[in-house]
């Protein structure tokens, strides 16, 4: 009797189907990169984005365009609106774990509230003095010195042949650690001295860091 009530166990037991096992989904950190520029930056951004094979990172350019302080009150809301989906529908991966406002300080108004709107409400923020093409330039040769935007966009078209506001990301693949390393160079000379944000000075080797971490 024993034997066979041990026998029945064992081929119940084997025709017994398996628990499933719960889904399990590693973390992926999720940016979102709201860019100020409609061409240069995001062409870019979307080209390191492929790159590096990070598919949890959004590029948009927002339909409201404006100032400094407009994007980034943009951003606000946006990193609001993930964290309430966030909870509404109980996934922590909806919810945005970094929101970037890539700007150029040029000659906008409102700059340093919107830094400070920023800093407020965990926005982060990559701003470039004079232009975002200081971050291309650094890809091939040292800081140029205070310049003009004009200047700088024109320096950048002696290294890539074709260059007018269009990016082939491939031009600038090779030269991403060099132009990370001068570009904290320069923001950490500022800080130094008192200047931050200066001309030139370029914070879009933070975005690039994070993007690529």
């Amino acid at each position: 009797l024993t034997w066979k009530l041990t026998d029945w166990m064992s081929k119940h037991n084997r025709q017994r189907p398996r628990a499933r096992s719960r889904a399990f989904r590693s973390p992926k950190r999720r940016l979102l990169v709201l860019c100020e520029g409609r061409l240069t930056e995001p062409q870019y951004l979307t080209g390191l984005k492929i790159s590096e094979r990070k598919p949890s990172v959004e590029i948009e350019i927002p339909d409201v365009q404006g100032t400094p302080l407009t994007l980034v009150k943009e951003g606000v809301d946006r990193k609001r609106q993930s964290e309430k989906e966030s909870k509404r529908q109980k996934d922590e991966f909806l919810k945005y774990d970094e929101v970037w406002c890539v700007f150029d300080k040029d000659e906008h108004p409102y700059v340093p509230d919107a830094l400070q709107l920023a800093r407020s409400n965990g926005i982060k923020i990559a701003l470039s003095n004079p232009c975002f093409e200081l971050w291309l330039l650094l890809h091939f040769r040292d800081q140029p010195g205070a310049r003009h935007r004009h200047d700088v966009q024109q320096l950048v078209g002696q290294h890539v042949s074709g260059y007018e506001k269009k990016i082939d990301f491939t031009n600038f693949v090779d030269g991403i650690d060099d132009a990370t390393r001068r570009a904290a160079r320069l923001d950490s000379d500022a800080e130094e001295e008192g200047e931050l944000c200066r001309n030139p000075t370029t914070g879009v080797y933070k975005l690039i860091l994070s993007i690529r971490s």
